[in-house]
């Protein structure tokens, strides 16, 4: 099996969005994606992109994903975030993933990043145990908070 890790383009953003579905049905979660190819080609490659994206493909296709931006920490500085590692079902427990997360690593060392963090869910075995191949800290302290855009919108209207 020959896999190529290599940058996204715009051109993938179709495939991508398929990956972010199959990811979000995998978390149970699929009816949470509300973005499109065309938000995802805006984000990304406009004026300012909000994000960028490692590809791993097979004969040209699309098998995986590395979905990843740039956050500041107040007390450690620039850090790259990797908001998804995606891939297709079938090609799971393969090598795919060890691929695209080392190459999301050299990324990180490249852009001089003080670290790399993601989230994980507390059920998500097979992926933690991923993780913690790589001495990752699984934190189980810090909660994850948020409000959607209809609650700020709320807000914001009063």
């Amino acid at each position: 099996m020959d896999i190529k890790i290599r940058k996204g383009i715009k051109k993938d953003l179709a495939e991508v969005l398929k990956l972010i579905k199959e990811l979000a049905k995998y978390e149970k979660a699929e009816k949470e994606v509300i973005i499109s190819v065309k938000d995802l080609e805006n984000d990304g490659f406009g004026i300012h992109p909000y994000f960028w994206f490692l590809i791993a493909e097979i004969d040209n296709e699309i098998i995986g994903l590395s979905f990843y931006f740039i956050r500041y920490s107040t007390w450690k500085g620039k850090f790259l975030y990797l908001e998804d590692l995606v891939i297709k079902e079938k090609y799971r427990k393969k090598g795919v993933g060890s691929l695209l997360f080392e190459k999301t690593i050299k990324v990180c060392d490249e852009l001089n990043c003080n670290g790399m963090s993601w989230q994980v869910l507390d059920w998500n075995k097979p992926a933690i145990n991923f993780y913690k191949k790589y001495n990752a800290k699984i934190s189980s302290t810090w909660l994850n908070g948020k409000l959607t855009k209809e609650q700020l919108q709320e807000i914001n209207s009063k």
